[in-house]
C-alpha cells in the first residue's frame, strides 16, 4: 500500500476529495435546490413522483463515488500509516453517513413499492423524512469529515 501512495498519491488523494464534494455537494443541492421545487408541484402525485425520480437521481450518481471515497480513505490510511484520532473519527462519520445513505435508499425504494401500489400518501410520509432529517445530517457529517481531511493535512 505505501508504494501505491507513493506512486500515485496525488491522484489518490484527488479521487478522495473529488468523492467527498460529489456526495456532500449532491446532498447540498438535493436540499437547498431542488427539495423547495418540489414543494411547488401542486398535485401532490406528481410530487411524489418528481421525488422519488430526483431521489433516484441523487442516491445513483453518489454511490461510486462513496465506493470510491471510502476505497480511498483506507488505502491512504494503510500506505501512509495514520492511524490516530482524526483518522478513527473521519473513518466513522464517513461510515455513518453510508449507513445513513442505505437507511434513505431503502426508504426511498419502499416509498416507491407503495407510489406503484397506487398509495402516494403513504409514500409521500415515508419520503418526508429524507430532506428535512437524514440528508441535513448527512450534510453536517459530510462537512465535518472535510474539515477533519483538512486538519489531517496539516493546514
Amino acid at each position: 500500500m505505501e508504494q501505491l501512495v507513493t506512486e500515485y498519491g496525488q491522484a489518490i488523494i484527488f479521487l478522495h476529495v473529488l468523492s467527498a464534494i460529489v456526495w456532500v455537494g449532491g446532498m447540498i443541492a438535493m436540499r437547498i435546490a431542488v427539495h423547495p421545487v418540489m414543494g411547488h408541484i401542486e398535485d401532490p402525485k406528481q410530487r411524489v413522483a418528481r421525488s422519488l425520480e430526483a431521489m433516484n437521481n441523487l442516491f445513483r450518481l453518489v454511490l461510486p463515488f462513496i465506493v470510491i471515497l471510502l476505497l480511498t480513505a483506507l488505502i491512504l490510511e494503510l500506505g501512509l500509516g495514520l492511524r490516530n484520532h482524526l483518522t478513527t473519527a473521519k473513518e466513522a462519520i464517513w461510515v455513518l453517513m453510508a449507513l445513513n445513505y442505505a437507511f434513505m435508499v431503502m426508504r426511498r425504494n419502499r416509498a416507491q413499492q407503495y407510489f406503484l401500489s397506487g398509495h402516494p400518501e403513504v409514500a409521500a410520509n415515508m419520503l418526508a423524512i429524507i430532506p428535512t432529517r437524514l440528508l441535513p445530517l448527512n450534510i453536517g457529517l459530510g462537512i465535518l469529515a472535510l474539515y477533519l481531511g483538512i486538519i489531517l493535512r496539516g493546514f
